[in-house]
């Protein structure tokens, strides 16, 4: 609440205290007691997402942002994140030790706040030195939501960073790890699929999605530019470099319960899926 006083049409602000006769100057408001919190607006991802324009510096707490509880949130003029700077996504999944984003990267700027260039042009993405991404088919409307941005692996390595705070692209031994994790490589991918065919093509072979991680078929874009695979492919680049001109990634099929291992040129465009710190 805030207290207001007009004198000569000239409009005064009162700081106001509850729990206080004497609030802090500094603080137009402030709450003092041993036996009571504050308690801000309490809603789902969803709700919270039908917020228009939020303000910069509005608070929620987001009762479904990270598995299995919530977390305080603040807008900060471009994104929701929590009072570490982390940037909210629509929940985590824990599998074994690791913590992992439920959906794929979506993210047009660096960790320091620097653009990441949007490239259409298929000669232009055929040259690139520098970290780039793109929609899938250059078409947002179709495979934004869904599917996220298609990164090159110059994106990856940039030493301003990728992935958000708290977050880091994972390894080719991270990938590893996961894998191990879930049984194998022979049946990991399964467990790591949506079931279905609503994204994947069929038959979808050994989609159980039991790990929660939730792989959908977001294809690539090729070095020459190209795309392909939508619906039959999740390529996942890895932060670990192969060689001069190479990168490892994992992917999964839907032909196949695998989840397989390769490197490809660093200009190929993947989705990313981070890992927690």
């Amino acid at each position: 609440m805030v207290i207001t006083f007009l004198f000569n049409n000239v409009c005064i602000a009162q700081n106001v205290g509850i729990g206080t006769t004497a609030p802090t100057n500094s603080a137009l408001l402030e709450l003092n007691t041993t036996s009571k919190g504050f308690l801000p607006p309490r809603m789902t991802i969803s709700q919270r997402d039908l917020i228009l324009n939020p303000s910069q510096g509005l608070i929620i707490y987001c009762t479904n942002c990270i598995a299995p509880a919530g977390e305080i949130e603040v807008y900060n003029g471009y994104n929701w994140t929590n009072l570490i700077g982390e940037i909210s996504f629509t929940g985590t999944v824990k599998i074994c030790a690791q913590v992992w984003m439920k959906k794929n990267l979506d993210v047009n700027k660096y960790r320091n706040g620097d653009s990441i260039p949007q490239v259409t042009s298929q000669i232009a993405w055929q040259n690139l030195t520098t970290g780039a991404w793109c929609w899938y088919n250059n078409d947002s409307a179709t495979y934004a939501s869904t599917y996220g941005k298609l990164y090159n692996w110059y994106a990856v390595n940039d030493p301003r960073g990728l992935a958000p705070h708290g977050w880091h692209v994972p390894s080719d031994p991270e990938w590893s790890t996961l894998a191990i994790c879930l049984g194998g490589s022979a049946v990991a991918g399964g467990k790591m699929k949506e079931v279905g065919t609503s994204h994947w093509a069929s038959p979808n072979t050994g989609a159980t999605n039991s790990s929660g991680f939730l792989s959908l078929p977001g294809g690539n874009r090729s070095s020459d530019g190209s795309f392909g695979n939508i619906g039959a492919q999740n390529f996942l680049f890895s932060s670990t470099e192969f060689n001069n001109d190479n990168a490892w990634y994992s992917y999964l099929e839907y032909s196949s319960a695998n989840i397989f291992r390769a490197n490809y040129n660093k200009t190929f465009g993947f989705t990313v899926r981070c890992l927690r710190d």
